[in-house]
């Protein structure tokens, strides 16, 4: 199988690639610094699978899975990760990525999970998958109340005396909130929230 590489730093870039090569059946075609030039090697070069970091420069791992499922590209995307973050594994899940690891698994298990995914299967490291394949709530209740009346509509000084609250502390919610679905804004959270039934 033909794989790319994305990752922005440059000593784990060359290790990880220089490990997959050492593999029988992979071969690292190219490697890419930031998700913009992932996103071009994956066009010109027409890979398999695209092995991506979530962080990365101009455009991330995520934002490159999204892309390619909208434009029906054959590529599929594993992503490899520090995090284990709920909302970036539903977002990679609705981006139509194939499998989800964490950066220290072992190489074999890497080169195990891109033969999967290859045949037409996931691969979720097994921590991730005890942790996040069921999709559980992140929100805590508070962060359900408020976000479900900022989706109604209310600004936060209403939430705020609706729910007995100062400003700063429905802002706090709101922003804990969104930054656990790794939404943009308000209203990008209570969307997430609703499609995966996390406001009850």
């Amino acid at each position: 199988m033909r794989v790319i590489v994305a990752e922005d730093q440059g000593m784990l870039r060359g290790a990880l690639s220089a490990l997959l090569d050492l593999e029988d059946d992979i071969e690292v075609v190219g490697q890419a610094a930031d998700g913009e030039q992932a996103l071009q090697m994956i066009e010109s070069l027409g890979p398999d699978i695209c092995v991506m970091d979530i962080e990365m420069p101009k455009l991330t791992g995520l934002d490159v899975a999204e892309r390619l499922k909208n434009a029906k590209h054959t590529c599929k995307v594993v992503i490899l990760t520090t995090f284990s973050r709920s909302g970036y594994f539903q977002r990679a899940m609705r981006a139509g990525v194939k499998g989800f690891l964490l950066k220290d698994s072992p190489i074999d298990e890497l080169g195990a999970a891109l033969r999967s995914v290859h045949g037409g299967g996931r691969a979720v490291s097994p921590e991730l998958a005890v942790q996040l394949w069921d999709a559980e709530n992140p929100l805590t209740e508070r962060e359900r109340e408020v976000l479900k009346l900022a989706g109604a509509g209310l600004g936060a000084g209403e939430i705020a005396s609706r729910l007995f609250l100062s400003h700063g502390t429905v802002r706090n919610y709101l922003s804990e909130a969104i930054q656990k679905l790794d939404a943009k804004n308000r209203i990008e959270a209570t969307l997430i929230a609703e499609r995966n039934g996390w406001l009850g």
